[in-house]
C-alpha cells in the first residue's frame, strides 16, 4: 500500500505561482505512475497532469499545458506540480494519485489517493 500526503496549497493572486508536493510512503514509489487531479466545487474530479513511473513521459490537460509542470524525484519519494500563471479557474482541491499499471504509464483508474490540498486563486 502507498500513503500519499499533499502539501503546498494556499491562496495566491492571479498570475502567481505555487508548487505542490506529494510525499509517498509505503510500497516503492518508483513502481507507480503518478498523477495530479483537481476538483472544483460542484464539478467532477479531473486529471491535470500525469507522469510515468520513470519520469520520462509526462501528460497534461489542455487547460494547464504550458503553465503547469509535473515532475518526480524517486530518490525522495516525492511528486511535484509546479503551477505558474495561475488563473481563478484553477481554484480547486488538488489530489495526487498513484497508478499501478504493468507498463508504468498513468492509465486507467488510480489505485491510491491523497487527501488533497486546497488551491485558491484570487482575481
Amino acid at each position: 500500500q502507498v500513503q500519499l500526503v499533499e502539501s503546498g496549497g494556499g491562496l495566491v493572486q492571479a498570475g502567481g505561482s505555487l508548487r505542490l508536493s506529494c510525499a509517498a510512503s509505503g510500497r516503492t514509489f518508483s513502481s507507480y505512475a503518478m498523477g495530479w487531479f483537481h476538483q472544483a466545487p460542484g464539478k467532477e474530479r479531473e486529471r491535470v497532469a500525469a507522469i510515468s513511473r520513470s519520469g520520462d513521459r509526462t501528460y497534461y490537460g489542455d487547460s494547464v499545458k504550458g503553465r503547469f509542470t509535473i515532475s518526480r524525484d524517486n530518490a525522495k519519494n516525492t511528486l511535484y506540480l509546479q503551477m505558474n500563471s495561475l488563473k481563478p479557474e484553477d481554484t480547486a482541491v488538488y489530489y495526487c494519485a498513484a497508478y499501478r499499471t504493468p507498463f508504468g504509464t498513468p492509465t486507467g483508474t488510480p489505485e491510491y489517493w491523497g487527501q488533497g490540498t486546497q488551491v485558491t486563486v484570487s482575481s
